[in-house]
């Protein structure tokens, strides 16, 4: 059945579609520009192609079924919106971009809004295409298939101006990648169960703000980009790593929360057939591999292994106003550069801080420095471990307490703070 009603003097018209009626794609060939097409309760059965700019709006219980081919739905048309529909059963064919939703660089202006997606390869993919926007769509990946051979929830290819908001994203490779895309703004979303919740590459410019990653092989994954804002983001139970920066540049990464970063499985351990587990590796809150000139300040980094680790030449960059708490090592520095983390007298909570605060300021009297050379020595030789608590380690370390000029260069925080921020104190209780 094929219903047309006008509303007054509207240009536009409603299109009803149901099943054993006119089939969906005549009727989305037949739409003129802003008219709405609805959907009605049943199953679709194709590959559809939006080509005139509408709403696709689905009734409860209308679904595209791909049949296990392609793209369920390719849009081509600009400012298109699509909204409460089911889709299900596209291709897996990762070389041929299949997808549940395909968004065609023609496609400029468009909505994709309040679906549920069930996808085999992709998600949603955004290709060449600017200022869309996708809210509050639910993407689940095929468990049956091994991680690498999913496709990722929401993958933006040289995109631009996009809204990417309050998605839930769970079982596909990767929640949300972006590559090569400029002046995105990733808001409120929901990523659990992967390999990687947001998996960035070669973009800049680019706002990441009040995001969630929960059970992921790694929460934030932010690498080869510069000019990002990584602002009000949670990480919780992420495996190996919570945050990692891989050559960042010219970013800032503030009130971000990282908690109970996992270690990977142990040695020997079988990995599941999904692939998400690293044998051996450690929890890290935040890893900094070879990443220069960021603002680093307000995080809290807690119930870890590695509060920090730090490596191939991260330096330059601002730390302070952070939160260290309950981790087994809140610092892993490996450099050879001093590194001073406090800025215009304010440092960060440690809460394995000694020290005392005569003044009353809220600042520590003596410098929190929290590694030595027996640290060193044991990142080097792990096995050394077994002679932390003999009398030669104390020794070694009384040593170097008295005569810091023999201390190796490290990180150093001349204003460690007294008391954990109010609201950081909020999370952990």
């Amino acid at each position: 059945m094929l219903g047309l009603l006008l509303a007054g003097k509207a240009v536009a018209a409603e299109l009803l579609v149901t099943p054993g009626q006119s089939p969906l794609q005549e009727v989305l060939d037949a739409a003129s520009p802003g008219d709405r097409v609805r959907v009605a309760e049943g199953v679709y059965v194709g590959n559809f192609t939006v080509r005139t700019p509408i709403e696709l709006v689905g009734e409860p219980g209308a679904i595209l079924d791909g049949a296990g081919q392609g793209r369920v739905l390719t849009i081509e048309a600009p400012g298109t919106q699509v909204r409460n529909l089911h889709l299900r059963h596209d291709g897996a064919d990762m070389t041929a971009m299949d997808a549940v939703i395909f968004i065609d660089r023609k496609a400029t202006g468009s909505l994709i809004e309040n679906n549920r997606l069930e996808a085999r390869g992709f998600g949603i993919w955004m290709d060449s295409v600017s200022d869309i926007k996708v809210i509050g769509n639910r993407v689940s990946g095929d468990t049956s298939l091994r991680s690498q051979d999913r496709g990722n929830g929401l993958h933006l290819y040289d995109v631009t101006g996009a809204e990417i908001r309050d998605n839930e994203v769970w079982d596909t490779r990767d929640g949300i990648y972006i590559d090569l895309s400029n002046h995105n703004r990733l808001i409120g979303n929901f990523l659990r169960d992967q390999r990687y919740g947001i998996h960035y590459m070669f973009s800049q410019h680019n706002e990441v703000r009040g995001n969630l990653t929960r059970n992921n092989r790694l929460g934030y994954a932010l690498m080869q980009s510069r000019h990002l804002e990584v602002v009000g983001n949670r990480s919780e139970r992420d495996q190996n790593y919570g945050f990692l920066l891989n050559f960042i540049v010219d970013s800032v990464i503030y009130e971000n929360v990282s908690l109970d970063a996992q270690r990977g499985v142990p040695p020997g351990t079988v990995v599941e057939s999904d692939g998400h587990a690293i044998s051996g590796s450690e929890g890290k809150a935040l890893f900094v591999y070879n990443s220069l000139f960021n603002e680093i300040r307000d995080n809290l980094f807690a119930r870890t292994e590695i509060g920090i680790h730090m490596t191939a030449g991260s330096e330059d960059n601002e730390f302070h106003g952070n939160a260290f708490v309950g981790n087994e090592t809140q610092v892993k520095y490996v450099a050879v550069r001093e590194q001073e983390w406090s800025f215009e007298g304010r440092g960060n909570y440690w809460s394995d801080y000694l020290g005392w605060d005569l003044s009353g300021d809220g600042f520590g009297d003596i410098p929190y420095e929290p590694n030595d050379s027996v640290d060193r020595l044991i990142w080097t030789y792990p096995m050394a471990k077994i002679l932390m608590n003999s009398p030669a380690v104390q020794v070694l370390r009384w040593v170097q307490r008295e005569f810091p000029i023999l201390r190796p260069p490290g990180v150093r925080d001349s204003h460690p703070l007294m008391a954990l921020p109010d609201w950081m104190a909020e999370i952990l209780q």
